[in-house]
């Protein structure tokens, strides 16, 4: 079934462009949600109108939100979880609740489906990118770690800040002594029977 596109479908394509689609998800979806017509003849010159509004319409929703994707942009959220041996979460963190430390942190209503994740069922660093419109997409970082323990980010900064490990006297000589016992035994083996 061909549909001509009203708004723009994330995943589909732009407003005023002709696509083709299941029929399914033209007549159960799409034209129901006001998001497309049924492609008809006279579809094209509709379709060029369409594209001009659209544009329009667009760069005005770009440039207002503009200023939350460069709030976002880059942000890290972390969430500290219970977790097992393996790294496996006891839950998940899902796309809601990423939402609610956004609005909690940066004052930002965002929908759910803005938020493009799988729920997140593993400890680790992710990317996560918040649809605000098909030409804003800023990604924020979300650190998933161990509650109790700090997140991958400072213990890599503390790392780097530490100090080059010292050994201490004592255990310089014991090395050496081990050492030379290995070398003696290496000889004693070396040499021939009698």
């Amino acid at each position: 079934m061909k549909v001509l596109l009203i708004k723009d479908v994330y995943k589909l394509g732009r407003a005023g462009e002709i696509k083709k689609v299941a029929a399914g998800y033209g007549r159960n979806y799409l034209i129901p949600q006001g998001l497309a017509l049924p492609a008809s003849p006279g579809a094209s010159q509709q379709a060029d109108r369409i594209r001009v509004k659209a544009t329009e319409l667009r760069a005005a929703l770009n440039e207002e939100l503009g200023d939350i994707a460069e709030v976002l942009n880059g942000k890290t959220l972390t969430f500290p979880v219970k977790a097992g041996e393996t790294g496996r979460l006891y839950g998940s963190v899902s796309s809601e609740e990423i939402i609610k430390t956004i609005q909690a942190n940066y004052e930002i209503e965002l929908e759910r489906r803005q938020v493009e994740t799988e729920p997140i069922r593993q400890l680790g660093t992710f990317k996560v990118p918040i649809h605000l419109t098909m030409d804003l997409v800023p990604e924020v970082t979300v650190i998933v770690h161990r509650e109790g323990e700090p997140p991958v980010h400072e213990v890599e900064a503390a790392d780097e800040n530490a100090a080059p490990e010292v050994k201490e006297p004592e255990t310089i000589e014991v090395v050496e002594k081990i050492q030379e016992s290995l070398e003696e035994s290496a000889e004693e083996d070396a040499q021939p029977e009698a």
